[in-house]
């Protein structure tokens, strides 16, 4: 009698122990907590270096955690969320009225954590040594009222300025319509690529361009610091005086963004509207974390939250 108690509860064991196995192994899905289970979230593609590095590390701190982002303009991500497709998206403004209006007649009551300060930068080839404007000088090339280099440097010999955005419908070129040009419509000379990589490598080989990016796309990513950019294109500093000097103007370091200096800042936030207590929720307290800080800060933009060191930078333009 006492031998079958044993080989029973062996069975009872063995039986335990491969379905402990088989749940490490992947092939149970794991439960949905703030740290285990597999969501997808929609990302705005110009925070792409952003989300790609959070998201290495939280996998990599929660073993059973799966984020997998889908990569879209800011108009599409909202609409996936208005439509219940996704249940996050990290985008550049928050909620409108009419939008959270809609989400409490489903019941629905979602979130809106700021997690970062963003620069939109303006490139140009690595050749063009004109590299100051003023906002006045970016409203008349927007706008179409300056199309060409000349009006603004007399010496330059660039002929027609030739300015790229990454899509029609990005956070950048909204940024633009609502900060910059406002009441007036965009220039129709005015191009739009498909992704932010395209423009860094459109700009980096077209000498009379300007390419408006979100500013992660072009910090060098190998300087600790995060005071440096790429050496493919040059950044440009900018002014929000009349008249752009070579002292009066900021290239988007994270001390400029925090002073105020550098004009073209915008907010990040990540939109939860998932009533469940899960990986979502996990996630977004995360990017609000010190680590999850830490890494914006290394990315070369503003963290919401953690401070940043002021440090003096002598710039060449």
């Amino acid at each position: 009698m006492m031998m079958k108690i044993k080989t029973i509860l062996s069975l009872f064991m063995l039986l335990f122990v491969l379905i402990s196995c088989q749940n490490r192994s992947g092939d149970k899905k794991p439960a949905d907590t703030p740290t285990t289970g597999e969501v997808s979230i929609c990302v705005d593609e110009t925070f792409k270096p952003i989300a790609d590095a959070e998201i290495q590390v939280f996998q990599g701190l929660y073993q059973y955690a799966k984020v997998n982002p889908i990569y879209k303009s800011e108009t599409e991500a909202l609409n996936l969320l208005v439509k219940g497709k996704t249940n996050m998206i990290i985008v550049s403004r928050p909620l409108k009225a009419n939008e959270i209006d809609y989400f409490h007649s489903k019941k629905l009551y979602p979130t809106v954590t700021k997690i970062a300060v963003d620069a939109v930068a303006l490139i140009i080839h690595p050749s063009n040594r004109d590299s100051i404007l003023s906002m006045n000088n970016i409203f008349d090339i927007v706008t179409g009222k300056v199309t060409k280099w000349k009006q603004i440097f007399p010496k330059s010999r660039l002929g027609n300025i030739k300015v790229v955005f990454d899509n029609p419908n990005s956070s950048t070129v909204r940024f633009v319509l609502d900060s910059i040009s406002k009441t007036i419509p965009l220039s129709k000379h005015l191009s739009a690529m498909e992704y932010n990589k395209d423009v860094v490598q459109y700009v980096s080989q077209t000498p009379n361009a300007i390419g408006f990016i979100g500013v992660s796309w072009v910090s060098n990513k190998s300087d600790s610091t995060s005071l440096s950019f790429l050496k493919k294109v040059r950044v440009m500093a900018l002014t929000k005086e009349k008249t752009a000097t070579s002292t009066n103007t900021y290239q988007p370091y994270q001390a400029y963004i925090s002073k105020g200096w550098y004009p073209l800042t915008r907010n990040i936030y990540a939109i939860n509207n998932d009533p469940h207590i899960g990986l979502i929720h996990g996630f977004v307290s995360f990017l609000a974390s010190d680590r999850g800080q830490r890494i914006i800060l290394k990315a070369g933009i503003l963290p919401a939250t953690q401070p940043v060191r002021i440090i003096e930078v002598n710039d060449n333009y």
